[in-house]
């Protein structure tokens, strides 16, 4: 990959890079789980696309942001997997099913309104783009991807929260992904340069979402919650409050860290890197404990 870590990764998979140890000194941890650029060739070869089509799927390099973070000894888990190929923040059976040839009778998938979308486990198409693929995949390769990808991916996240949990009496995992720029909620006004979701509550301390809002308003950045983004598959399934399991999604505006293109690290990175490192660092010395009340309460 570009722009290469400022530490090697202490475990490397097929799915992922993890930096940090796996025993998290911190408990807050990071996921990036859209920041994967191995595309293998007989990805593309699939591909009904070009590779820059392919590539508007990625929360393009918002895995830079976490860089300090990884110099600082956190535990940060990135994805190395494309989205194209398989999207880790949705469920394993959120699949379109015309995509898909030979899948038994007895498997039950999940549908949602990102999948009716294109935007399921494994995307159909995009704005100006129908149809990503040439042709379906079979059931067999499905469950490849799944099984060598998006489970570990997932089992991974499960051992460093558990192992932040045990260490520290609750685990924080702070999920990151950028987003297009927003429109101002009114006319007048500013429009929120980041999103954080925590599923309406379910998935996070209240307390830790506004920690994390008044982190960006420090920075001279407007920090939405839960709208337009809560947060998908992975922080829902990660984030259990009342067992002192945390899960926050980031979403950063990608003209605050991006070129104009939005297409390479621009003149905002340094901005956001210390937002981000002020963040997970408030976040660190946080104490969620049962007096916290639950939006969801």
């Amino acid at each position: 990959m570009d722009h290469p870590a400022p530490r090697p990764p202490v475990l490397s998979e097929p799915g992922f890079d993890l930096y940090g140890p796996l025993s998290p000194d911190r408990p807050v941890i990071l996921s990036v789980p859209h920041a994967g650029r191995d595309y293998p060739p007989a990805l593309l070869a699939q591909a009904r696309v070009r590779p820059q089509q392919l590539a508007r799927l990625e929360d393009r390099w918002v895995d830079l942001i976490a860089h300090p973070l990884i110099a600082r000894g956190y535990s940060v888990l990135v994805a190395r997997a494309p989205r194209a190929m398989i999207d880790l923040n949705r469920h394993e059976r959120e699949i379109d099913p015309a995509m898909v040839t030979g899948i038994p009778r007895d498997i039950a998938l999940h549908s949602s309104t990102k999948l009716r979308g294109g935007l399921g486990l494994i995307p159909r198409r995009l704005p100006g783009a129908p149809e990503l693929w040439r042709g379906p995949l079979s059931w067999v390769e499905v469950q490849r991807r799944v099984e060598g990808l998006h489970r570990p991916y997932h089992a991974m996240l499960a051992r460093l929260m558990g192992a932040a949990r045990e260490a520290h009496g609750h685990a924080i995992l702070l999920d990151l992904h950028s987003m297009p720029p927003l429109p101002p909620p009114a006319a007048g006004l500013p429009a929120p340069g980041v999103v954080l979701g925590d599923r309406f509550g379910r998935s996070a301390a209240t307390r830790l979402v506004t920690l994390a809002a008044d982190v960006a308003a420090g920075h001279d950045i407007l920090a939405a919650q839960n709208h337009p983004y809560s947060g998908d598959h992975l922080i829902d399934r990660h984030g259990r409050p009342e067992r002192g399991m945390h899960a926050i999604q980031l979403e950063i505006d990608r003209a605050l860290y991006l070129d104009a293109t939005l297409d390479r690290p621009g003149p905002g990175m340094a901005r956001i890197r210390a937002l981000v490192a002020a963040m997970v660092e408030a976040l660190a010395v946080e104490m969620p404990g049962a007096h916290y009340a639950l939006a969801a309460e």
